[in-house]
């Protein structure tokens, strides 16, 4: 994944005030940006020139108190370095020095609205999300009494039909059929790919859109994932988990999730099961499992019987 310059500046609303010729083809690398304080003042050792650099007020009040000759001194080093661009934040007028000495270097030179911290803070986000590490699952991912849920299965065996049954209980939807996951901060971030967004693909109906049926408060853009639902044919061979004391665990993005294998068959109320599921996991986060709490009561009946 790459972040083009472009696409910041028309998402954060970002005005040119020069354009460099390779302002199309620039490629934003690293999710951290600097502000050139040092650097206004001759400091450039170990100097980071591939990150967007920002003119905060306190380096702007810097280079205000200098004189047009120590100004353009002051910028002429900095724009000397292959920067990917130059951000006067928090309105502040750009100096006609760094106007003319991005022209003679060819770089790109910006300017924000927006308050320092808070256009740093917007932009590494995006940077950070961009380049986070990305798969895409085949599956449905609900939030369930504020657990991300990612519903996973053959296709045909009803993922989408019991995520449906689990929204009309209250679930909200965040993507079906096709799930984006990113590692962001090892946390697994789930959203739905935009042209499928709030949409379900219910077989013998066709495509529904969840948000105009039952409301805004039935969607959400994006989900941490904190367990995921195997739905599986019956196997009357296989042996099910009967207890839950053994925490299964898959693997997303070098993350371990619980994993729930859930058996479907005709009459087995899927939806209530995997309620079911999400409450008892909620249940083992706060520090109460039924099954050590059985185990135990079953060994302290046979202590008090010997």
């Amino acid at each position: 994944m790459t972040v083009k310059l472009k696409d910041l500046v028309e998402n954060y609303d970002l005005e040119i005030v020069h354009k460099s010729s390779d302002y199309d083809k620039i490629i934003i690398n690293s999710s951290e940006i600097n502000r050139p304080g040092l650097q206004l003042c001759g400091h450039f050792n170990k100097f980071v020139n591939e990150r967007i650099q920002v003119i905060g007020t306190q380096e702007w009040h810097y280079l205000n108190s200098l004189d047009d000759k120590n100004i353009k001194e002051s910028l002429n080093k900095l724009f000397q370095y292959n920067i990917p661009c130059l951000i006067f934040s928090r309105n502040n007028e750009v100096f006609e020095e760094a106007y003319y000495l991005a022209k003679e270097h060819d770089r790109t030179l910006l300017k924000s609205k927006e308050p320092t911290a808070k256009l740093m803070s917007k932009i590494v986000s995006h940077i950070e999300e961009d380049l986070a590490p990305t798969i895409r699952v085949h599956g449905v991912l609900l939030d369930i009494y504020g657990v991300g849920v990612l519903i996973k299965g053959r296709s045909g065996i009803g993922k989408s039909e019991t995520a449906l049954d689990l929204i009309t209980n209250g679930a909200r939807l965040i993507a079906d059929d096709s799930v984006i996951i990113k590692n962001i901060d090892q946390r697994l971030i789930g959203k739905s790919p935009d042209i499928t967004k709030h949409f379900m693909e219910i077989r013998g109906v066709g495509i529904i859109d969840i948000q105009k049926m039952y409301g805004v408060g039935f969607v959400m853009e994006e989900k941490s994932i904190e367990i995921i639902i195997n739905l599986e044919d019956w196997d009357e061979s296989k042996e099910y988990e009967r207890l839950g004391i053994i925490n299964n665990h898959e693997t997303l993005l070098g993350i371990d999730v619980a994993k729930f294998d859930i058996p479907v068959k005709p009459g087995r109320h899927t939806a209530m099961i995997v309620e079911v599921a999400t409450k008892n996991y909620k249940q083992k986060e706060l520090g109460h499992n039924p099954a050590i709490e059985l185990n135990a009561r079953i060994l302290k009946n046979k202590k008090d019987n010997i």
